[in-house]
């Protein structure tokens, strides 16, 4: 679906996410499914949660941080660290958020990500509000995580990460969930 949207972006839309200047400087390159429409939609929405996401990512040393949760801006802006080996295929599930959009990256190793529109798959857990998620079943299109890039998943992505690419290698991973310009 990303795709597919992005070929609707006006120019001005284009011509700001591809400046990075929302980057703020950092250097990760932004994976070509992020939905450049929404983005921009979302970015606007909440300026200063989007910045404050880009910052930490910049200025953190993303090698020495433990597993953990971390508040960047109360319930505004979080991070989730996570390490270990990925799931099997058949232990990966498709979830959506409502309130939140994630950024995702691979520190180290490597995952495959499934991202689909939710309204594609089968619900099979339904929203469960206090954690801002729902599960599905059905196919979509995989990607692979790793340290060269991030991912950014909006209400709209069901997205199903984690699962693993080599055996049990083990993968550090970055989540940072930024609530959503609702």
């Amino acid at each position: 679906m990303a795709q597919k949207e992005n070929n609707n972006v006006s120019k001005k839309t284009l011509q700001w996410y591809n400046g990075h200047d929302w980057l703020n400087g950092l250097q990760l390159k932004p994976h070509r499914s992020i939905d450049k429409k929404e983005f921009a939609r979302q970015y606007r929405a909440n300026k200063t949660g989007w910045d404050k996401a880009f910052e930490y990512l910049r200025t953190t040393d993303l090698e020495d941080i433990g597993p953990g949760t971390f508040q960047i801006d109360g319930k505004n802006v979080y991070v989730i660290i996570t390490e270990g080996p990925g799931k099997s295929f058949e232990q990966g599930k498709w979830e959506s958020h409502r309130h939140y959009s994630d950024i995702q990256y691979v520190i180290k190793g490597k995952e495959w990500m499934g991202i689909e529109p939710f309204t594609s798959l089968k619900l099979t857990e339904p929203y469960d509000g206090p954690k801002d998620i729902a599960f599905y079943t059905g196919e979509g299109k995989y990607y692979i995580g790793d340290p060269e890039q991030f991912f950014i998943f909006f209400p709209q992505d069901a997205h199903r990460p984690g699962i693993k690419v080599d055996n049990d290698a083990p993968v550090k991973k970055i989540v940072i969930k930024i609530r959503t310009g609702e």
